[in-house]
């Protein structure tokens, strides 16, 4: 006889796994991340342009998690400290629409780790 438990057990760690799925695996990406006016993010790496958000639009969930990014080298390009630096981002992202999905981490890195990146496009 089958313990109803086991059977429970099997049939929730195929759900789990089912919206893990269906989301997408959490994967570190790092690149260019800008910021060139007010709620416009997007992180440029070495595959494409990634929306995290657009001013009046779309928004990923736990961009409001992104901490200070400045604090490792930022440069400029707008008023209000809009601009550009290099960052990690640990995110869930959607390969047909270039959106990130799900913001859960993000890292600011010394702007030389992103100018030296010879795969890496400019900003």
């Amino acid at each position: 006889m089958t313990n109803p438990f086991v059977v429970l057990l099997g049939l929730g760690m195929a759900l789990a796994t089912s919206v893990a799925d269906a989301q997408g695996a959490v994967e570190k990406r790092c690149g260019w991340l800008e910021n060139p006016t007010p709620a416009n993010f997007s992180l440029l790496d070495r595959s494409r342009e990634w929306t995290i958000s657009e001013q009046g639009g779309y928004q990923a969930p736990g961009i409001e998690k992104m901490p200070d990014m400045t604090t490792q080298g930022w440069v400029v390009t707008n008023a209000g400290e809009h601009g550009y630096g290099c960052a990690c981002l640990d995110v869930q992202v959607d390969e047909k629409s270039g959106l990130v999905t799900l913001l859960v981490s993000a890292q600011p890195l010394p702007l030389r780790r992103c100018k030296l990146d010879p795969k890496l496009p400019r900003p």
